[in-house]
């Protein structure tokens, strides 16, 4: 994880990229995928380093995020599969299983909705990039936003050396920002339905 004095460009990015995500993901889907390539890159790269190694985090960081987002951008219909296994994933993880279940959702639930959303994803496309993209993006800019107003959850994180895991419903005592999720996720939707991502001909 970077150190926190370098939180708030970090959430500046979430940010951006989540509302872009939300409300053009489909018009931008390469930039976008680009964008969570750098993110989920930089993510894992800077938690692989030491906590006291600041120079070599930064870079590990600059590195894999960059080495995501080509993955990601010239892998155009294994992002695509990947979006909808990540649906599919989060169908259980943050939602559902907090919603009926305790605990930690079983890995094989995990892997068989991953997999039913990355067989939907193909069959779907634009539908699914619409949905992932509004809902993603909702999530991502929410993140940032809980960020960089100083959420005390993400700065016990920080502290503490924890990876941010980036679930805005693991937040303690804010019911509030799985409803504000749902919402915005669902304005995405709209708006990228109605405008943005419309079929041109």
């Amino acid at each position: 994880m970077l150190p926190s004095y370098y939180g708030i460009p970090f959430a500046i990015l979430l940010v951006l990229g989540g509302t872009l995500s939300c409300f053009a993901g489909y018009r931008l889907f390469r930039f976008v995928l680009a964008i969570y390539g750098f993110i989920l890159g930089a993510m894992v790269a800077s938690s692989m380093m030491g906590a006291n190694s600041t120079g070599a985090m930064v870079i590990a960081a600059i590195v894999g995020g960059l080495a995501g987002a080509l993955v990601l951008t010239l892998a155009y219909f294994v992002g695509i599969a990947l979006l909808g296994a990540g649906l599919g994933a989060l169908v259980v993880a943050p939602v559902l299983w907090q919603a009926f279940g305790t605990g930690d959702p079983p890995a094989i639930a995990v892997i068989l909705l991953a997999v039913a959303g990355s067989i939907g994803a193909m069959l779907l496309q634009r539908y699914v990039i619409i949905i992932t993209t509004a809902f993603g993006g909702a999530w991502t800019l929410l993140v940032g936003l809980l960020a960089m107003t100083g959420d005390r959850g993400a700065t016990r994180a920080a502290v503490s050396g924890d990876v941010w895991i980036l679930y805005p419903t693991t937040a303690p005592g804010q019911r509030w920002i799985p409803i504000v999720w749902f919402v915005l996720g669902l304005i995405g939707t709209a708006v990228q339905l109605g405008i943005t991502g419309k079929k041109t001909d």
